[in-house]
């Protein structure tokens, strides 16, 4: 199986990356399924109906979110009755709409998706592990999913790290969401788990991580706010992992993607 998870989309610029890269992406690397993360895909905070469906229209399978899955009112209904967007399921039972996991069939595959939330310095929810070990447990890797992979939506890199080791074995991958910023530790664990920090985001690289610069330089150097933070709209770069799985589910192979924007290029080839 050849999938492929992409970090969070930020506004515009990182819809339009989608749209712009993912189609052909999908294509040279025979792509079975594409996850994205897209807690920040509408106006950067939040999701809409309209955000959601441009990137299923781009090629999209499944959808995750974060902290900000709630921040956009109207996109609560999407949440609710949408299957293929998942926000954390590490909230607590029956506080939240939606749901946190989900196994879906995507060209004669099965894969497991799970979101979930880290609490170092975050919102504390429940049991990050708790909750991942749960999921898993209802649908093991080689046994009822022919994929799994893991969304850790986190700000400490320690935790995004400890989850990959407590998964390794039992997901295809584990990668981390929400620091904006591609890591460069892609690789595959000791027991066959894909991984990576941070898939990095989906957006314009000329910002502070995806808004224009002016709002944050400002809170930074005199602490005080002048306005809202506002998604920047140059040229956006698509930032994720590729994975390739044999027939267990573990991972053969792992390579980072970045392509479009003003990073440095990372295409795998096959």
């Amino acid at each position: 199986m050849r999938f492929a998870f992409f970090g969070d989309v930020v506004g515009k610029a990182g819809r339009l990356a989608v749209v712009d890269h993912l189609p052909r992406l999908k294509g040279d690397l025979k792509l079975d399924a594409v996850v994205v993360n897209a807690e920040n895909a509408a106006g950067g905070f939040g999701i809409t109906r309209s955000t959601a469906d441009q990137l299923f229209d781009a090629g999209v399978d499944v959808l995750t979110l974060g902290n900000h899955s709630f921040d956009n009112p109207s996109g609560i209904s999407v949440i609710e009755n949408e299957p293929r967007l998942l926000r954390p399921c590490n909230y607590p039972p029956h506080t939240v709409p939606g749901r946190g996991a989900g196994l879906y069939q995507i060209n004669g595959y099965n894969l497991l998706v799970i979101n979930v939330l880290g609490r170092v310095f975050m919102d504390s929810l429940d049991d990050p592990f708790g909750a991942v070990d749960r999921e898993i447990n209802n649908a093991s890797l080689g046994d009822v999913a022919d994929g799994i992979i893991v969304d850790i939506h986190a700000e400490a890199t320690s935790e995004k790290q400890a989850m990959g080791v407590f998964c390794d074995g039992r997901a295809s991958l584990v990668v981390g969401t929400h620091q904006h910023v591609p890591m460069a530790d892609t690789r595959i664990l000791p027991h066959g788990t894909a991984f990576q920090t941070d898939a990095g985001m989906c957006g314009d690289y000329n910002s502070v991580i995806g808004m224009e610069k002016e709002e944050p330089l400002h809170r930074f150097t005199t602490r005080m706010r002048s306005g809202r933070f506002t998604p920047a709209s140059g040229p956006g770069t698509l930032c994720g992992i590729f994975v390739e799985t044999d027939i267990s589910g573990k991972a053969v192979r792992a390579e980072p993607i970045r392509v479009g924007g003003v990073l440095s290029q990372a295409r795998p080839t096959l």
